[in-house]
């Protein structure tokens, strides 16, 4: 949502320049501030000179760019900007699920403003962007056994366990990816149920319950769908993490 003060700042990276100017002008006409770039490199380069009160907190990516793009761009947006921005993906096709796992969404163009304006309004300020990511904890992490866990080891222990189950959920999503490709949808099930099994260990509440569904259900039409949102959600719950630990 906006502040009428303090309008939220949105940082528009487009290499195609009609795009970059329909959108600003799409932007500030709905009371936004915004800045553009020209491509990735261009956009690391400006945020990297940017007073951090001053930088944005919603960044729309055209992921299909000359130059740095793509996850790896996502990963220097947010060493730039921090966890608390909100790293939006722009293309106009259905890309890899490498590509976006470290954006927190996708918007398939052409989108409209209804459907942007959405997509954005979780952000209101970069406060308000670290409070939601620390409410989402409430759906995504299960705080007492974070906290069991927390009380039982040293923090690089910790550490060391949420990112070995990750790591084992990522994998077996890869695996799962080839078991649908040939259809074979008993194996499919195993996995998922290992997924859910270690995700329900360590208090990963939403990786437990898609997992868990993935196993009701097995292969259907729209599993690709559903493990891409296997897989960001395995993303949300690193971030889910890494607030956790600056808390």
């Amino acid at each position: 949502m906006k502040n009428e003060s303090t309008p939220l700042r949105i940082l528009v990276v487009d290499d195609d320049a009609l795009s970059r100017e329909v959108l600003a002008i799409l932007l500030e006409h709905a009371g936004y501030a915004v800045s553009t770039a020209d491509s990735g490199d261009a956009a690391v380069r400006q945020l990297s000179t940017m007073p951090r009160p001053l930088l944005p907190q919603v960044l729309l990516v055209d992921i299909q760019m000359p130059g740095m793009a793509g996850s790896a761009l996502a990963q220097a947006l947010r060493n730039c900007c921090g966890a608390s921005s909100l790293l939006l993906a722009m293309s106009g096709s259905r890309p890899d699920d490498d590509l976006i796992r470290k954006f927190d969404g996708l918007l398939l163009k052409p989108f409209s403003m209804e459907e942007l304006t959405t997509a954005i309004a979780v952000a209101g300020s970069s406060a308000e962007v670290t409070d939601k990511i620390r409410g989402k904890a409430e759906t995504i992490l299960d705080a007492s056994i974070y906290e069991k866990l927390a009380a039982s080891m040293r923090a690089d222990r910790l550490q060391q366990l949420y990112a070995t189950c990750l790591t084992d959920a990522e994998e077996r999503i890869t695996r799962m990816r080839q078991l649908a490709s040939n259809q074979e949808d008993v194996p499919f099930r195993k996995e998922a149920h290992a997924i859910k099994g270690g995700a329900g260990l360590v208090g990963a509440m939403e990786l437990q319950a898609l997992a868990g569904a993935l196993e009701d259900t097995g292969i259907q039409a729209n599993h690709v769908a559903s493990l891409n949102e296997l897989m960001i959600s395995c993303d949300r719950l690193r971030r889910i993490l890494m607030a956790q630990k600056n808390m």
